[in-house]
Parts: structure tokens; C-alpha cells; sequence
């Protein structure tokens, strides 16, 4: 297995990272419990979740199932660079959802529980949230970080603009800022060469 530098931060990772949206509604815990295991044999160190992953089983099923591996062996989580997301609806309540300090830290909250861990590695807001703004963001994340219940910010399913416009936000109060983007990205669909592949370049972003 081959590792690289997250963006231009110093944490190392494998280059394949493991995805995990089918665990639970279309992977069985206990087959989900082997592609882990062999993931990691494999020398994957990178496993990527979100809060809302479940399916038809509940949200949150997902992290449930992470958690469970790791409480089988506490040494697993040291090994595992561990990434979820954040924004999605989590229930019918109109605040459990999008980008709001509130939601932020309720959210990071629940995915710890769920999880089993007192930090995520990698905390990715799932979408942009149009509402909220980025100065709120920030402060909901620069929040965690000082808590210790999350080491690096990312983004998933970012425009190019928006990645810009939180990157430069970052930089004008000197922090680290984003990290990685997670995009929908393959020779079929390669619309994220126009403004995303540019923009995480120009701000030192893994993708």
C-alpha cells in the first residue's frame, strides 16, 4: 500500500480510502466486519463514514457498525485515520440538519457516541449549506478542534466557490483551514475539472 499526505497537512494516508455507505443496509455487521478486517491487513489506514449512512435500517447505522469493530479491539482505532461527515437530515426536527454551530456540535456529539471514540480525524461537512454562515461554520469547528473531539476539517460534494470562499476565511484568522475535498470524480463524470480540481490545488486540499 502506498500513503500521501492528506492536502497539505502532515497526516499520512493510504490511497485508498475505504467507503462505507453500504454497511448496514446492504452489507451485513458481520461481512462489513471482514472487509474491515481485510481492509486493514491490506494496509488501509483510511476508512470514510457519514452520520446519516444507514438506509432503510436508520441513520447513524452505519457509525453503529464502526463502532462495534472497534470495541472489539481497542487497538484498531489507533490505527485508523477516521473520517465522517456532517449536514444531512438526522431526524424530522428542523434544526437536526445543515451546517449551524447548534447542529455542528450536536451532530459531532452523537457521531462519538455512535462511533465509540472520544475524536474524529477527519470531520467533512457533507454538502454547503447556503443558510449558514461561514463564519458560523468555522467557529462551530475551530469549537471541536479546541475540545479535541475532532483534528481536521473537510468538505464533501463542495463547488469550487465554496471551497474558495472557506479556504480564504481560513486563511484571514491563520488557521489550518480545509484539508481534503470528497467529490464525485471518474471518467465518466469530470465536471469537478473545471472549478473543484483548480480550487483544491490553489489551497493545498487532498481529494
Amino acid at each position: 500500500m502506498r500513503y500521501r499526505q492528506l492536502g497539505r497537512s502532515g497526516l499520512k494516508v493510504s490511497e485508498i480510502c475505504l467507503g462505507t455507505m453500504n454497511f448496514g443496509p446492504r452489507t451485513s455487521e458481520k461481512d462489513s466486519f471482514e472487509i474491515l478486517n481485510e481492509s486493514i491487513n491490506c494496509g488501509i489506514n483510511f476508512v470514510d463514514t457519514a452520520n446519516q449512512y444507514g438506509g432503510h435500517l436508520g441513520v447513524g447505522t452505519t457509525e453503529i457498525i464502526l463502532g462495534k469493530w472497534f470495541a472489539e479491539d481497542r487497538m484498531r482505532r489507533d490505527k485508523v485515520i477516521l473520517a465522517t461527515k456532517v449536514h444531512e437530515p438526522m431526524s424530522d426536527d428542523i434544526n437536526d440538519r445543515g451546517l449551524s454551530a447548534r447542529h455542528i456540535q450536536m451532530a459531532c456529539d452523537a457521531s462519538l457516541k455512535r462511533l465509540g471514540t472520544d475524536h474524529i480525524d477527519l470531520y467533512q461537512m457533507h454538502h454547503i449549506d447556503r443558510k449558514t454562515p461561514i463564519e458560523e461554520i468555522w467557529q462551530a469547528m475551530d469549537r471541536l478542534i479546541s475540545q479535541g473531539k475532532i483534528t481536521y476539517v473537510g468538505t464533501s460534494n463542495f463547488p469550487g466557490w465554496k471551497i474558495a470562499q472557506a479556504s480564504e476565511k481560513a486563511i484571514a484568522q491563520g488557521r489550518l483551514g480545509l484539508v481534503s475535498e470528497q467529490t464525485l470524480y471518474n471518467l465518466m463524470e469530470r465536471r469537478a475539472e473545471l472549478e473543484v480540481l483548480p480550487a483544491c490545488r490553489e489551497y493545498g486540499l487532498g481529494l
